[in-house]
């Protein structure tokens, strides 16, 4: 009988603290939720744990305590949990379709900047001929991607990568770098303006001056022009920025030799990259190597460093480790091949109109007489050959 009072006691005691902690807790808790505005943002575990217990105390309990969401909403996360369990999300290995392999996604823009006139279906084709299986939404996909339009959008945008190698062998660069001399009257900042052929890398000086005014540029316009031995012979354009020494009637003489200057975007030096790229090699190399006691020095070491360094000995790697001069020499040996090829190809085909036009119409060609001593056919592999 005593145990059982004392086990009452000490079982109203323990009660008696839950109810008081409980109190206790349920009064801070609305405290702190009156202080916070806005809306809890709770993650996915801490959804889970209130869920578990919420299922276990019951809506009508949930009414009374529940103040981070309304008792619908808890009691939704718990029906969430349990459907998660059998959803088979423990066996996905990743959300959605598998992702396109790197070598076929590399294909694929690879061929649509290569030939911009291919649409999806095409390049779809031509991967199903390499042996991969890619459909014309997916290709698309990849494409949107990188940034880049369908076929129709990308035949009418040209990137300047793609027009300089298109035109580069009628395309010349034109800008303008500066030396000091160190002349009586002290240094003297001298102007220098130099072509350089984009295909071949061959620089051109034009002239040295002090004082680049449009006089000195029309006579060098009239200079570059020149039919017999102007440096700008066989281009049709001339890239150049927006300096101010590039004055109109330096212009219209330039137009005056059938070539059309092209002015630049200003702040885009990317855009005449090889006349960037010759004025830092020639001041890393020459100028800022060497100091000038007059303009005769001055011409002497740059023509020098121009004509028998850079353009014949100085390696490119854009001309496939070579020389200018080297690489000249083998387009004029190309040009040449080509030329004589196409003469022997008219001059037969010339040759056939004037043995057609002789026999007339209905006469016939001479049937060859046989040879008195034929020659035996030696058979090797699965060519034969007249001994």
């Amino acid at each position: 009988m005593l145990g059982t009072r004392l086990l009452a006691y000490v079982t109203g005691t323990v009660n008696q603290e839950l109810l008081l902690r409980n109190e206790y807790l349920t009064a801070e808790k609305r405290i702190l939720r009156g202080q916070i505005k806005g809306r809890l943002l709770l993650s996915e575990g801490e959804k889970g744990t209130l869920a578990e217990i919420a299922h276990r105390l019951g809506r009508m309990v949930l009414e009374d305590v529940a103040a981070t969401a309304k008792p619908d909403t808890i009691l939704g996360w718990y029906r969430k949990l349990i459907a998660k369990k059998f959803d088979g999300s423990k066996f996905r290995r990743g959300v959605g379709r598998p992702k396109v392999d790197q070598e076929t996604e590399r294909l694929v823009l690879q061929m649509a900047r290569e030939n911009p006139s291919w649409g999806y279906d095409r390049i779809v084709g031509a991967l199903t001929n390499l042996g991969h299986g890619l459909s014309d939404q997916t290709a698309g996909n990849v494409l949107r991607r990188h940034g880049i339009s369908p076929a129709p959008k990308r035949k009418r945008t040209v990137s300047w990568k793609n027009f300089i190698r298109a035109h580069w062998d009628v395309l010349v660069g034109m800008d303008f770098f500066t030396t000091e001399v160190l002349t009586l009257k002290g240094l003297t900042t001298y102007y220098v303006l130099f072509f350089i052929h984009l295909e071949s890398r061959q620089v051109t000086l034009a002239g040295f001056t002090p004082y680049p005014d449009q006089e000195w540029m029309e006579q060098q316009g009239r200079n570059m022009t020149m039919e017999e031995w102007g440096s700008l012979r066989g281009c049709r354009y001339l890239l150049h920025d927006r300096d101010a020494k590039f004055c109109p009637s330096f212009r219209e003489l330039i137009k005056t030799g059938s070539v059309k200057p092209l002015r630049l975007p200003a702040r885009s030096p990317n855009l005449n990259a090889s006349c960037e790229s010759f004025m830092k090699t020639l001041k890393r190399e020459e100028i800022y190597a060497n100091k000038y006691d007059d303009l005769e020095h001055l011409r002497a070491n740059i023509e020098e460093f121009i004509e028998q360094y850079y353009n014949r000995q100085r390696l490119h790697s854009a001309l496939g480790y070579r020389s200018p001069e080297e690489f000249e020499q083998k387009t004029e040996s190309q040009a040449e091949s080509r030329s004589a090829t196409m003469e022997f190809f008219e001059n037969k085909e010339n040759s056939k109109k004037t043995s057609k036009g002789l026999l007339g119409k209905g006469t016939q060609m001479p049937s060859p007489s046989p040879d008195p001593f034929p020659r035996p056919l030696l058979l090797l592999g699965d060519a034969r050959t007249l001994l």
